[in-house]
């Protein structure tokens, strides 16, 4: 890839990483990357993404800019309430890396849509707020067979881990689980997202920065990945941990007898990106 004389002032920090470099720089511009919802965690993601020079950036969400997201939500601005979250969100990529494709697609994901949606884009960066769509982006990046870096966040606290699970075993020999190893069976719907029980605002810019620096480790194949690992962050006392996520020989979905080979609605529930 030929850089351009702007191209080279852009990205100058990357370009002069012997770990990044031109080659890293160019495999960053021809990436492609579905980001679930445009909220608190997607917003830092998809800024960072942006920046960082990632050629596409798929962005879903269905839901519209409303006063209260903006607390948290920093791609979106006072001037946005209304706008659905995906055209805003579009709108201030551009503005910040004019270079970047941006796709939209403003609608929820279901069974009926996320295998055809994954299947465009290298991986999958899931800031969803419910259960259910994170095991639905869970379900269908295995069988598509695509990585999934994963974040969540509630009140204080956020976890942060990345899904390799159609890999099979990791280069330590390990199975790499996927987000069912870690959590089992679906929770029953509940007070389980940040409408229910609030979160700190910057807690979304504190986990989706780690989130974006995590995709841009996978397209570059760089350090140590957060496959088979889960990190846990506690805002009040400051605190990260790093815990050993193993795989779950009995899971349904990765285990040693699968039983889900396809996406049943079901078992995913209504409930949005």
């Amino acid at each position: 890839m030929d850089f351009t004389d702007a191209q080279i002032d852009r990205y100058a920090r990357h370009l002069v990483l012997d770990e990044i470099g031109e080659e890293g720089q160019a495999r960053l511009a021809q990436a492609r990357v579905l980001v679930i919802g445009a909220g608190g965690l997607g917003s830092p993601l998809l800024l960072y993404l942006a920046a960082a020079g990632v050629g596409t950036l798929g962005v879903i969400d269905d839901d519209r800019v409303d006063l209260a997201n903006l607390q948290r939500q920093v791609i979106h601005g006072t001037g946005d309430i209304g706008t659905a979250k995906t055209d805003s969100a579009a709108a201030r990529l551009q503005q910040l890396n004019p270079e970047i494709v941006v796709r939209t697609h403003e609608a929820r994901l279901t069974p009926d849509n996320a295998l055809d949606l994954i299947r465009q884009y290298d991986l999958v960066a899931d800031g969803s707020d419910t259960f259910a769509t994170r095991y639905l982006v869970n379900d269908a990046c295995h069988l598509v067979g695509r990585s999934l870096v994963s974040a969540s966040i509630m009140r204080f606290d956020g976890q942060l881990a990345t899904f390799r699970s159609h890999l099979g075993h990791g280069h330590d020999g390990r199975q790499n689980p996927c987000y069912r190893c870690l959590y089992g069976d679906q929770p029953e719907a509940g007070r389980d997202s940040c409408a229910d029980v609030g979160v700190l605002a910057m807690l979304p810019g504190v986990m989706g920065s780690l989130q974006a620096t995590e995709v841009v480790k996978e397209i570059l194949g760089l350090g140590e990945s957060m496959a088979g690992r889960l990190l846990l962050f506690d805002a009040l006392a400051m605190r990260f941990q790093t815990i050993n996520l193993p795989a779950d020989p009995d899971c349904p979905l990765c285990g040693t007898a699968p039983q889900i080979r396809a996406l049943d609605p079901a078992h995913y529930g209504t409930a949005p990106a």
